[in-house]
């Protein structure tokens, strides 16, 4: 398969490595914003770009008809123009927060849990993430969709990062030097404490997930996210 990488910084670097190591060929670096897309040689593309260019990145594939995978954050605010693209277009486009197949189980559990405590209302729920200095948005996308999860499924009606308001989740972000990425769900009563947590070691699993991904979204069309992947239900 032939791969281009819009976005070549770290972990675009890691994408390059896992994928040569499945047998993949990168035909196609992108890492300035003013550079050139040229999809002719490519099959598929990842976008692990920056905000302000992960958009464009994203229509430009659609609009060739090439298969995109992103899994830039902080862009979200156009996502569903982005569907509509696809769908007029009858492009093929999936978005995760967060490609580490752990995380994409660890959503299922926070769901799962999050029903369960619905009706526990002497527990008050809150998120904190931590990832390394450059990540540029907080909370994470990884976070907020944590967040949404929890809202769905219980009293919560929003969440914020300042002091939370009855029925607000509170998430809190820190920014330490070398973290990939923790993630930790906290329900909290007088009486006990239950957590969940996922801790990344490294970028490896990021990597090897988008490129799974990339691997099952090849000659499909539609719009598609991690649990279509992985099959979860």
């Amino acid at each position: 398969m032939k791969i281009g990488l819009l976005g070549y910084g770290k972990m675009g670097k890691e994408i390059e490595k896992m994928a040569s190591h499945r047998g993949h060929e990168i035909t196609l670096k992108v890492n300035d914003s003013n550079d050139k897309i040229i999809l002719d040689d490519v099959d598929v593309a990842i976008d692990f770009s920056l905000p302000s260019v992960a958009f464009k990145n994203i229509s430009d594939c659609i609009n060739n008809k090439t298969p995109i995978i992103s899994g830039t954050t902080g862009w979200l605010d156009k996502y569903e123009e982005i569907v509509e693209l696809c769908k007029c277009k009858g492009g093929t486009f999936l978005y995760a927060s967060n490609f580490s197949l752990g995380v994409n189980i660890f959503f299922k559990i926070n769901e799962v849990l999050a029903t369960l405590m619905k009706n526990h209302n002497q527990y008050e729920a809150s998120i904190e993430e931590i990832h390394h200095t450059q990540k540029l948005d907080a909370p994470s996308g990884t976070a907020i969709t944590l967040a949404k999860q929890i809202i769905e499924n219980t009293n919560y009606t929003n969440w914020t990062s300042n002091r939370p308001q009855p029925n607000e989740l509170s998430i809190v972000s820190e920014r330490i030097n070398d973290v990939p990425g923790t993630h930790k769900i906290e329900y909290k009563s007088a009486v006990d404490t239950i957590n969940i947590e996922h801790i990344a070691h490294n970028r490896s699993g990021f990597a090897l997930g988008a490129v799974i991904a990339a691997e099952w979204i090849v000659d499909k069309k539609g719009i598609f996210t991690m649990k279509d992947v992985l099959n979860i239900a």
